[in-house]
């Protein structure tokens, strides 16, 4: 059961935030339209749809083990669940294939997903030996063994740089290069036993996470696109919310968190010259924040579901149509 395998993180908190927008939907005359784009096992799914009875919520995941799990568990509310396959990419042209220009809510949650890494063939856990896959998706081409064994070594330094901020970047892709030349890429457990290896010992041990955390963390974002698809997403998605719908976005590392602040920031703050006397309307902000600054779990949720640990919520709501 996808109940059992995962629990929603700050559900109750998404549920309300995101019942703004329904509400304003209502007021409006307007079928309530939630879009949550990363759907996993459905478990926001189901705590939107189960204290709304009126919305129609379109759940959008890549994975499409998540599709068929998520869409068992939620068979209860009918047609008022849609599942898509696909990126979030996609979410304009799925909302335009169900007939739907204007949504209510939408919810972004960040990450790899309980599903994906509690699959040891999916390769995305460095504690347990597994093939280096990664993707998200297991139609997509490219896998985290490719990028190790086909990638030129000042590539695979930028990646695990940019996207892990791994300090020792460099040196740890000299070494699989060098060592791809005599037995190529194949295994988690041979990669994070190299990373061990070369990674210095911190000097204050018990701020030591494991040694392969931010090179995992870099080949999974290679691998599946996540920022990118992020960046594109974002925008479109507070384009297609209504007047007085609500965004709400849960990131788990400082990469995701710095395109959300970004993308919110401009919508937020007013884009005319600090000199200017009057600022004209097109100029003015035309999203508003909910929350004051990231909104981070208590530490009852923390100590029932570890996942909330790292989380960073943030939301805004639409307060007028921005200037085209």
């Amino acid at each position: 059961m996808a109940e059992a395998r995962h629990t929603p993180v700050l559900l109750d908190r998404c549920v309300d935030l995101l019942g703004i927008g329904i509400a304003a939907a209502r007021e409006a005359g307007r079928t309530p339209v939630v879009v949550d784009a990363t759907l996993g096992m459905g478990g926001h799914a189901a705590g939107v749809l189960a204290a709304h009875p009126d919305v129609v919520l379109l759940g959008i995941d890549r994975d499409p083990e998540a599709i068929a799990l998520a869409g068992a568990r939620l068979a209860p509310f009918g047609e008022r669940f849609i599942g898509v396959h696909g990126t979030d990419e996609i979410i304009p042209e799925a909302l335009a294939a169900h007939g739907y220009d204007r949504i209510s809510g939408a919810l972004f949650d960040l990450g790899v997903s309980s599903l994906q890494l509690d699959e040891d063939e999916r390769g995305f856990s460095y504690s347990r030996p597994a093939p280096l896959d990664m993707r998200m998706n297991p139609e997509d081409p490219l896998t985290a063994a490719d990028v190790l064994n086909t990638y030129p070594e000042a590539e695979i330094a930028r990646i695990l740089a940019e996207y892990g901020e791994e300090r020792f970047a460099r040196k740890i892709a000299r070494v699989v290069v060098a060592d791809r030349d005599e037995d190529p890429w194949r295994t988690s457990d041979r990669l994070a036993a190299m990373l061990q290896r070369v990674i210095p010992e911190p000097r204050n041990a018990r701020k030591r996470s494991h040694p392969a955390k931010r090179t995992f963390q870099a080949l999974r974002i290679e691998v599946n696109r996540e920022l990118a698809i992020l960046e594109e997403a974002l925008p479109a998605v507070l384009a297609a919310l209504h007047v007085g719908g609500v965004c709400v976005v849960e990131s788990y590392q400082s990469l995701e968190d710095a395109i959300v602040k970004r993308v919110f920031r401009a919508g937020t703050t007013s884009q005319a010259p600090p000199e200017l006397p009057v600022v004209p309307e097109h100029l003015q902000p035309w999203l508003s924040e909910i929350t004051r600054g990231a909104e981070k779990a208590d530490a009852a949720e923390i100590e029932s579901n570890p996942r909330a640990a790292s989380v960073r919520l943030r939301a805004v709501r639409k307060t007028r149509e921005p200037a085209s």
